[in-house]
């Protein structure tokens, strides 16, 4: 069957008030910046809708549960990007909105996954909570008949280091994390979003594929401190910390226990490895290589660094 795509309706983008590690949020500008009409989802009316509306987005508020918000936002809508923080909720959200999506006919759904879900299966998976649910999630979307496309990154950058790690090397030189000594491949949210922007630009011959996006290299972590020392112009050393002092930290600072669990689950992959993964698929979606490590602190060296006080 050959499908007739649409250039004039708007695309929908999910979860564009997003803060730190928002692929929403820069996929909206990218989309923008492209040409292309854009209908912004957001939680709540705040600063970052209205920046939304500034850069010229259709701004709606709505919850990707409540199946009235869904019809709201996608009524007239002929391509989705579906994406969501780590949620108990996750695979409600997933399926209510494919639910309005198929109702509505939209010819391209692309499905912000994880590349964890690579190596699950029917009788594999994790102790995450949060990937079970992302594993579900495709298969629900396999058996919607939506024409999917799939994307599938490692760890991002932004949170793996700003949200995580940021304190500790702004004030004791350290990057500290429980990640032991395998290597990994964090991609920032920045070439994701690039990826997801070229692929709604055009989806017709993504339909059905799955990408599999990983950063710049495969590391442990003693040489992205090494990075991290070149980027900032001082040493940066890694501290692997016990898994449970990092939880119970977590715990301190008000990390819902869903979201907790998952990033305990995460660090016991890293160190086994899991996330050891190269592939090709960014640069062959977009012409460009991600963005290393250095090229990132660099760029955000001013969260890394303390404010020196005036004397």
């Amino acid at each position: 069957m050959t499908r007739k795509f649409s250039h004039g309706s708007p695309i929908l983008v999910t979860g564009a008030a997003g803060d730190i590690g928002a692929i929403g949020r820069h996929l909206t500008a990218m989309l923008l910046a492209k040409g292309h009409k854009v209908r912004a989802l957001v939680r709540r009316e705040d600063q970052r809708a209205e920046g939304l509306r500034q850069l010229g987005a259709e701004v709606v508020q709505g919850d990707l549960t409540d199946l009235a918000s869904m019809h709201q936002a996608l009524e007239g809508c002929r391509r989705i990007y579906f994406g969501m923080s780590v949620s108990a909720a996750y695979l409600e959200a997933t399926v209510n909105v494919a639910a309005v999506a198929r109702h509505h006919g939209v010819e391209a759904f692309v499905n912000m996954s994880q590349i964890t879900v690579t190596q699950m299966s029917i009788s594999e998976t994790t102790d995450s909570p949060q990937h079970k649910l992302h594993w579900l999630a495709e298969q629900a979307l396999a058996w919607s008949g939506l024409p999917v496309i799939t994307v599938r990154p490692t760890v991002f950058l932004e949170s793996f280091f700003l949200r995580l790690a940021a304190a500790g090397v702004r004030d004791h030189d350290e990057l500290a994390l429980p990640l032991g000594s395998s290597r990994t491949s964090p991609i920032s949210a920045v070439d994701v979003a690039h990826a997801v922007s070229v692929i709604l630009d055009d989806p017709a011959h993504h339909i059905g594929r799955v990408y599999n996006l990983t950063g710049f290299e495969s590391a442990d972590l003693e040489h992205f401190a090494r990075a991290f020392s070149a980027a900032l112009g001082r040493t940066i050393r890694y501290r692997d910390v016990p898994l449970s002092v990092w939880i119970d930290k977590l715990h301190k600072f008000g990390v819902p226990t869903h979201l907790a669990k998952h990033l305990a689950e995460m660090a016991e992959l890293h160190k086994a490895g899991r996330y050891d993964r190269m592939t090709d698929d960014l640069f062959n979606l977009t012409g460009r290589k991600p963005t290393s490590v250095h090229e990132f602190v660099k760029s955000n060296a001013a969260e890394f660094t303390q404010i020196k006080v005036p004397a």
